[in-house]
């Protein structure tokens, strides 16, 4: 046999072998989760923030309590179609970031008119959000769901209805989008003078830094996870201090 033509046999084998059956076991592995995870549809939370969030995260709560019914019949969707653990993590993550988003308004609107939502009675320890027919807190799904995922970006995609919180943005997280929504939320979120005032030789950091210091440094220093994001680098032995937070309610003042 001529060695071209014997190349050319390897060259087919090698797709023939390699490379169909590893897309094929891609394929196979996408039908089995949309077996397993039916598709989550957010389309109705991302019309409603839309509507009631601007783009600097303020939320027209009392707009939004007019299509209460709305954000509950969301909630119960959401309720009715909890992600399994066999679910991506993508998922798990647009699922459980939207949960608490929309339960957060919710807990406002139902409480509505005030000024804080440390006005309302154990906002984040007490049962309220039903998960599959089971109900958790606020807290519970924070720490014990999402930050169990090692993800410490959760951070700027989930909102306190707060001033120094991340911002609510005006979409849903969806899981095909999950990196993109991420990395933005983090960069808008470190690079906002009025929630981190960073410079090369002082850095006043939100106070979500300190409170959980532990989900950054898992992989170097805090410095170093500020400075991947920061458009203003620090320079090697910047202190850091932290702000004080603001918990008025996150509406136009």
């Amino acid at each position: 046999m001529p060695k071209s033509s014997f190349c050319r046999l390897i060259a087919v084998s090698f797709l023939l072998f390699v490379v169909i059956p590893t897309h094929t076991w891609a394929q196979e592995s996408s039908d089995r989760e949309a077996e397993i995870c039916p598709a989550i549809d957010h389309s109705q939370w991302n019309e409603l923030l839309k509507k009631y969030v601007d783009t600097k995260g303020n939320v027209a709560y009392k707009a939004f309590a007019e299509e209460e019914q709305k954000l509950t019949a969301y909630l119960n969707y959401l309720d009715s179609n909890a992600p399994s653990q066999d679910c991506s993590v993508n998922t798990r993550l647009s699922y459980y970031i939207n949960l608490y988003n929309a339960a957060t308004v919710k807990l406002i609107i139902d409480n509505y008119p005030l000024n804080s939502i440390k006005d309302i009675k154990n906002p984040w320890s007490k049962k309220r959000v039903l998960v599959g027919g089971k109900k958790y807190s606020l807290g519970y799904i924070e720490h014990k769901i999402l930050r169990k995922m090692n993800e410490p970006r959760i951070h700027f995609a989930i909102n306190c209805a707060s001033y120094s919180c991340p911002k609510l943005i005006d979409q849903a997280f969806l899981s095909e989008t999950m990196e993109t929504q991420l990395e933005a939320a983090t960069k808008d979120f470190v690079n906002d003078p009025s929630r981190n005032e960073i410079s090369p030789e002082k850095i006043q950091l939100s106070a979500i830094f300190k409170w959980y210091k532990g989900d950054f440094i898992k992989n170097g220093r805090l410095i170093e996870y500020i400075d991947h994001y920061s458009r203003t680098k620090a320079t090697e032995g910047t202190k850091i201090s932290y702000l004080t937070y603001d918990w008025g309610l996150n509406e136009a003042r």
